[in-house]
């Protein structure tokens, strides 16, 4: 059911970067308000004026076919990279220029990792996948009250809403690492959805497992070649966050503050960003689990500064 109600897009371009061992797929959270009613951007605090089409979130994430832990990469949106035809400017830049397709094109050129596959999911459609499963348990350190997000949460451990969910999953400005802090929120969320998603509770009960099959369906669209193994692999991958069988992190980041015609950009710590992308390309995710530990111990640090 999920399979046959998913949404087709042209994302894929002509690529001139060669393929790369296991499956790596683009996974773009937009924030699109198609089919929301007035009432649901209301809901969903997404405002109700807003114009075109842009990515708050751009992953990557890799399955090896060598055995090792797959991978979920988070690249910040406000990366500046160049992008084909229009010069330098931020990642998330590219889907507005051009779509899904100058987004694969850009990533593929600034990271030097060949795509296998595109998925995407806009506002309404990660609510309903949230609500679907139930709700999803998230544990922030600190109480978040954000209006734009639609967010006034206590701090500790909770179940959220799909609308919650999202508030989470979309605060920026209360974040003391930005962009990238929420980035892991996001990565935290998308885990706990497959978690519950892959619980027998949902599993082994028609009454949920029927309707999270045709939210997860309905939430995601991907490319015209992503067949019922791309989806597998999707899944398989998704589940290994779920179950702390991933490593999970952020570019490397030199700067997030740099300012430049597009505003503040973030700038990639050039050798470790080639690190983890140059592991990836040789199917080697065990080398990245250096890099992504210290990355946790040093946002720990700064929330705790």
């Amino acid at each position: 059911m999920a399979y046959t109600s998913v949404q087709r897009i042209g994302a894929m371009p002509d690529s001139s970067v060669a393929a790369t061992p296991g499956q790596t797929i683009l996974l773009v959270g937009s924030d699109s308000r198609e089919g929301l009613t007035r009432d649901q951007m209301v809901e969903l605090s997404t405002g109700t004026d807003v114009e075109g089409k842009r990515t708050d979130t751009i992953m990557l994430l890799h399955r090896p076919s060598g055995g090792g832990p797959t991978v979920l990469l988070s690249i910040p949106r406000d990366s500046y990279v160049k992008i084909p035809d229009h010069g330098s400017n931020k990642i998330n830049a590219a889907y507005a220029f051009g779509g899904p397709s100058l987004l694969v094109e850009t990533v593929e050129g600034a990271t030097g990792i060949h795509i296998d596959g595109y998925v995407e999911t806009g506002l309404g459609g990660f609510a309903n996948l949230v609500d679907a499963v139930g709700g999803v348990e998230m544990c922030p350190e600190k109480a978040m009250k954000d209006p734009k997000a639609g967010l006034d949460i206590p701090a500790g451990c909770q179940t959220m809403s799909g609308a919650t969910a999202l508030g989470y999953a979309r605060s920026r400005d209360l974040d003391v690492n930005g962009d990238l802090g929420r980035a892991q929120r996001q990565r935290a969320i998308i885990g706990a959805v497959a978690h519950e998603a892959a619980s027998p509770a949902v599993l082994l009960n028609p009454t949920r497992a029927f309707p999270l099959a045709s939210a997860g369906g309905a939430a995601l669209s991907v490319n015209d070649g992503f067949g019922p193994a791309d989806l597998f692999g999707f899944v398989m991958g998704v589940r290994a966050v779920a179950g702390g069988q991933a490593v999970s992190l952020n570019v490397p980041i030199a700067s997030d503050n740099r300012r430049t015609k597009a505003g503040l950009v973030v700038d990639w710590d050039e050798e470790k960003a080639n690190q983890v992308f140059q592991a990836i390309k040789d199917d080697d995710t065990e080398s990245i689990k250096a890099i992504a530990a210290a990355e946790a111990t040093g946002s720990a640090t700064s929330a705790t500064s």
